[in-house]
């Protein structure tokens, strides 16, 4: 592996115009595909395997007119205080709006709410139910200002006038907050590296990245029926790993020519051994995105496979790009400091050489001062103080952690509705005044769909099921059953007497399916229960069920990855304990601040409910990806010392002197670019970019930064165990670079002994030659 990565890396160094090229043409392409497609028909969502789905799918084959994609708006009339709405004068106001309403474009009909009979008991509260022929993300702006402007209207005629539904559904905007996370990412890099092109290589490549990876998913949008969500977390993820994987390639750059490499070849080995574990953080963010596919939601699917293809192209960015952008840097990547010290260096090692050996202080290879003690920067006294307390470090981490995830207990899933909207918008408005109107089961019919399709009598089967249902607890109405032309279906509302996320509405819901079975033998018609709140209930049931196949699928992956990267047991079972503790507190912060309300006003939460239903899965799934890019990339460089003859205790001190620095950079960058998006209109986008921002903060910095290196110090020799029979039978991959760097000094000795006899140094093609035995050393290491 590391190997083959050296040569990509030199080969995209040397040929830096073409591979700059290549993605410049990739990026425009895409964006012309992207300009030029049609938009997405709109935000589907299904969940195949449940009634919910199956009495759905019913509706669309028997009602087909019914059962219309088209979007919806509730207009809701309330009368002045101490007057009826049924009163002339009101009632004549109201039948103005809804004229207004019906002479609409894009509308298909505005029923009048004194004909429907959509008028509360006590006569104050009425309501109309506008249907459109576009679904809610093909109507135009025309057509929502109307339906704005005709309750404006209303209010003039002296009535509270107040509209929900999906018609006033948009686009979700991210806001300024996106734009801020990649200037604080601007900074922290700018500060890392000390250098403004070493710093807006990241950025630049990242973005590029991101370009080709959303702009394939917009122009993929219609033909996939891929939602705005979809390129919104693509962007979320790709932007975060992008700036990532191409801060630890440009960091390794540095280090390689810090310590005397020529640039090519120092392109070359920073692609070999830091790009190694980019490619298998990467992989271990892939298997997390991909595997969100076993769910079997189709919404879900399109996401984590969407996410997962712009992780991949992050990945091929890093490995190809930046080593093309760095030819084109050179040695000014590094700080005038380190530039100026290099050429001394260099000037020192030729005057070393004119008098015909080496200077003092200088080791074999010519690098000055390599045999002077590393100095400690704060990674390093990090990682003693840890390695002197590791009980003690642990046990405030893992208590910690535990106190975070407290709140978790008390987790409440749910989709989000109107209800859900800050007190201060319409849409809440008009939920609550339908509440108080009509019920709180009114915002949540359950639609009871009588498939009577195999009945001898289907009105006499709908009957029976409508006076069985009738008879159940919790219910406030049952709507009379309607027919499909073909009279062999039929479907009837029943509004519960409870809220659409109590308790009593799911054993209602329970309660009605429940019956299907004795109804089903003495009708011969089914009985299906669907509707948003019955959807709700069977999303959250679906994927409660999956959560735990789903993390033995992914964490038994990557556990085998980890095993093949690390060459260890207990390094990758102390990887998955590690992720489990901080997405667990994470979920605990979600629930403290979106469900309980606690520093709600900070993030802009300005009404609570549940925790969306995707939420726990989806953070399972992008977290894992996440943690395991900080594992791999701090622990990489522990094994790297530990192979090269290091203690287990030394191993750490310098993974952490080598990698703490960068590590700590790219978290926050991640932590930046996630914590961006609670800024957007969308509150699920918001809690995903704050449930991502604050696991990465607990799981960078508490996790990977004061447990790993205390549990590794706990455990000394014993962390890097693998059975002789296991290490056998494993494929060596060389992430470590071991393999790589012998051959390399092979051939760089080869090359010295070539010049002491007269018979030529190296060029970059025999170093690629020589570097091509690296497999054979790899092998040859593994079995010493």
């Amino acid at each position: 592996m590391a190997t083959f990565l050296y040569r990509i890396g030199r080969l995209a160094f040397r040929r830096r115009w073409f591979a700059t090229l290549i993605w410049t043409a990739l990026l425009a392409g895409v964006g012309i595909a992207a300009a030029t497609a049609p938009g997405p028909a709109g935000n589907s969502f299904s969940i195949p395997g449940t009634e919910a789905q199956r009495a759905f799918d019913v509706l669309e084959e028997r009602f087909p007119n019914a059962a219309a994609d088209g979007a919806t708006a509730r207009v809701v009339f309330r009368a002045p205080d101490g007057e009826k709405i049924t009163d002339p004068e009101n009632k004549a106001a109201v039948r103005d709006v809804v004229g207004e309403l019906a002479d609409g474009d894009q509308v298909a009909g505005a029923p009048d709410p004194f004909r429907t009979k959509a008028v509360s008991k006590d006569g104050t509260t009425a309501y109309s139910q506008v249907s459109y022929e576009a679904n809610s993300f093909e109507l135009t702006e025309k057509s929502r200002e109307e339906l704005q402007a005709a309750a404006e209207n209303g209010r003039e005629l002296g009535l509270t006038v107040e509209t929900g539904g999906d018609a006033l559904q948009a686009i979700p905007e991210t806001g300024s907050g996106e734009i801020i996370g990649v200037v604080v990412s601007a900074i922290v890099l700018a500060i890392t590296f000390g250098s403004l092109i070493a710093a807006g290589m990241p950025l630049i490549t990242a973005l590029i990245g991101v370009g080709v990876g959303v702009g394939s998913i917009t122009a993929l949008g219609s033909v996939l029926d891929l939602s705005s969500t979809t390129s919104i977390l693509a962007t979320m993820i790709g932007l975060a790993v992008g700036i990532d994987y191409a801060l630890f390639i440009v960091s390794r750059y540095r280090a390689e020519l810090a310590d005397g490499r020529e640039p090519a070849d120092a392109a070359g080995r920073a692609v070999g051994t830091a790009g190694s574990a980019v490619v298998f953080a990467g992989l271990t963010v892939v298997i997390a995105l991909a595997g969100l596919s076993v769910v079997n939601i189709p919404m879900l699917t399109k996401m984590g496979l969407a996410a997962a293809g712009t992780v991949v192209i992050a990945v091929l960015v890093a490995l190809t790009l930046i080593p093309a952008v760095l030819g084109f840097a050179g040695d000014r990547v590094l700080g005038r400091r380190a530039r100026g010290a290099r050429r001394e260096a260099a000037a020192a090692e030729s005057a070393g050489s004119g008098d015909g050996g080496a200077r003092d202080g200088d080791d074999d290879s010519g690098t000055p001062g390599a045999g002077a003690p590393a100095k400690e920067n704060m990674g390093t006294r990090w990682a003693r103080f840890v390695l002197r307390r590791p009980a003690a470090v642990l046990i405030v981490g893992v208590v910690g952690l535990g106190a975070l995830a407290v709140p978790a207990t008390d987790l409440s899933l749910g989709l989000p509705d109107d209800g859900s909207q800050p007190t201060s918008t319409t849409q809440r408005k008009a939920y609550d005044m339908l509440s108080e109107g009509f019920g709180p089961g009114f915002n949540g019919p359950l639609v009871v769909v009588v498939d009577a399709d195999g009945s001898d009598d289907p009105k006499a089967a709908t009957g029976r099921v409508t006076d069985r249902v009738s008879g159940l607890d919790g219910i406030a109405t049952v709507t009379p059953a309607q027919f499909n032309k073909a009279g062999d279906t039929a479907m009837f509302s029943v509004i519960p007497a409870s809220e659409p996320t109590g308790a009593e509405t799911e054993e209602l819901v329970a309660d009605i399916r429940a019956q299907s079975d004795d109804l089903e033998a003495d009708t011969g018609a089914r009985t299906l229960v669907t509707g948003t709140t019955a959807m709700n209930i069977d999303v959250s049931q679906k994927l409660n069920d999956a959560l735990l196949p789903y993390l033995a699928l992914v964490v038994g992956l990557a556990f085998l990855l980890l095993t093949v990267v690390f060459r260890s047991l207990l390094v990758p079972l102390k990887a998955a304990l590690g992720f489990l503790l901080s997405v667990v507190a994470a979920l605990g912060a979600v629930v403290a601040v979106f469900q309980w309300g606690w520093l709600g006003g900070l993030f802009g939460v300005e009404e609570t409910g549940p925790i969306m239903s995707m939420m726990p899965i989806f953070m399972v799934g992008v977290v894992f990806g996440l943690a395991m890019d900080y594992e791999v990339f701090l622990v990489t460089r522990m094994r790297e010392a530990h192979v090269h003859g290091e203690t287990p205790h030394q191993a750490v001190v310098t993974g952490f002197r080598h990698g703490a620095r960068v590590v700590t950079a790219a978290a926050v960058i991640m932590i930046s670019v996630f914590a961006g998006f609670i800024g957007s209109s969308d509150s699920m986008i918001k809690m995903i970019g704050f449930g991502l921002a604050i696991a990465v903060l607990f799981d960078a910095f508490i996790v990977r930064m004061a447990i790993v290196p205390a549990v590794l110090g706990l455990l000394g020799k014993a962390a890097w165990w693998l059975p002789r029979s296991l290490d056998r039978v494993l494929p060596n991959v060389d992430v470590d670079g071991d393999g790589l760097q012998r051959e390399l000094d092979l051939h760089e000795e080869a090359a010295a002994a070539g010049a002491g006899t007269g018979k030529g140094t190296g060029t970059d093609a025999d170093a690629d030659t020589g570097a091509g035995r690296a497999e054979q050393a790899s092998g040859a290491g593994r079995a010493r």
